[in-house]
């Protein structure tokens, strides 16, 4: 029989302090919020609406994983964030090992919180570092000190947090080499054995790319963006931190985030909350956005769902290609047709792909495939020459 494929739980937590400059997540501050009718207990309220329908469209399947992001989770404390794990444990039930993750902002967070985490049952935390240089931060519009989210790493793994991620973004305009060599010295210090570096992109909309339009700052380089990727890969490996998928790193495998790994390799996933996504073999929805919005339609019996697409065998393909080939593990070669298999042998003479990972029927970026890693995707996905 097939094996059933991993099933996750996303949380969406639409709530910030404030908004950073550089965000176009769907998040909401106070004063967006004002007048609305919109707050965390009507959210969760909302939330365990939603899981009573989930629980019946799914049926019973326990869930692999749980994934609160947001938005800044953190901002509701630990006790809220274990009310959501029982609504979870309620419906659906957790699988022997699950991995429970909460991102928070380090400004958000103490012992306290982190020793209530582990008492809900969270085995993860992500704390939102981003640099330690406080130019770069400001730039960021981000509100933490830059020993913070150090200091919150360290405090989650005393209070027995199982695994520990600090997300980094690299690329920031008048951020330099020796910014990022701070920024790594400080998470290598802080002991965590999982990294996530994402090269700054400028959203249409932000307030980042008004300042950008403005000439208040300039965009972003490719070819600085990619000599920082290579900084970041040299000194997380050398340090015993490997990549598993483009952007992250870990110390081992047991360490790697299961709940990311089954958007990776096509499992399916529930997303709760407002605009979250949601996936269940093939068809993809998303609820409404805006967090009043989304518990009034639950308040009423009705789905919060905003749309859905039912996804074709050839897009299915598609995102299984483009998905996979992040993974260090590689994209098996029997999801290719023979003219990607042809541009995969293309690719490996061209230093993109991993020779000795092709001749066992796998396609494997090497570090300058990498670096071009949508163009490798476009070329295997095409056939057509490099």
């Amino acid at each position: 029989m097939p094996t059933q494929s991993p099933f996750g739980i996303y949380v969406h937590v639409p709530f910030c302090a404030a908004r950073c400059g550089y965000c176009d997540f769907n998040t909401y501050t106070p004063s967006e919020l004002a007048g609305s009718g919109a707050s965390p207990d009507g959210w969760l309220d909302a939330v365990r609406r939603e899981l009573d329908i989930a629980a019946r469209t799914v049926g019973p399947r326990m869930a692999d994983s749980v994934f609160v992001g947001g938005g800044t989770p953190s901002l509701l404390g630990a006790d809220r964030l274990g009310q959501v794990l029982s609504a979870v444990r309620e419906t659906f039930g957790l699988a022997p090992g699950a991995e429970v993750t909460t991102e928070s902002n380090p400004e958000s967070t103490s012992p306290e919180f982190f020793a209530g985490l582990v008492d809900a049952g969270f085995t993860r935390v992500s704390l939102g570092m981003q640099s330690a240089a406080p130019h770069v931060l400001r730039v960021l519009d981000r509100r933490h000190t830059p020993g913070r989210a150090v200091a919150a790493a360290r405090e989650a793994r005393a209070a027995g947090l199982a695994h520990v991620n600090l997300d980094l973004i690299y690329a920031t305009p008048g951020e330099t080499d020796d910014d990022l060599r701070a920024s790594l010295d400080a998470v290598l210090a802080a002991g965590v054995d999982h990294v996530s570096a994402y090269a700054l992109i400028v959203e249409d909309g932000t307030a980042l790319a008004r300042r950008v339009a403005r000439g208040e700052l300039p965009a972003p380089d490719d070819d600085v963006a990619a000599a920082r990727y290579e900084l970041i890969d040299d000194r997380l490996s050398a340090a015993g931190l490997h990549w598993y998928e483009v952007s992250n790193w870990t110390a081992s495998p047991s360490a790697a985030c299961r709940h990311n790994l089954g958007y990776w390799l096509d499992g399916d996933w529930w997303g709760l909350g407002p605009g979250a996504h949601s996936h269940l073999a093939g068809v993809r929805w998303w609820n409404v956005k805006h967090p009043a919005r989304y518990a009034a339609l639950l308040a009423d019996g009705a789905s919060p769902e905003a749309d859905r697409e039912v996804l074709t065998e050839s897009e299915r393909q598609t995102e299984r290609v483009m998905l996979r080939l992040r993974l260090a593990t590689g994209l098996p070669m029997d999801l290719l047709d023979g003219a990607g298999r042809a541009a995969a042998a293309r690719a490996a003479e061209d230093g993109l792909l991993d020779p000795a990972a092709l001749a066992t029927d796998r396609a494997v970026l090497t570090r300058r495939g990498r670096l071009l890693a949508d163009g490798v995707i476009h070329t295997l996905l095409a056939g057509a020459p490099a």
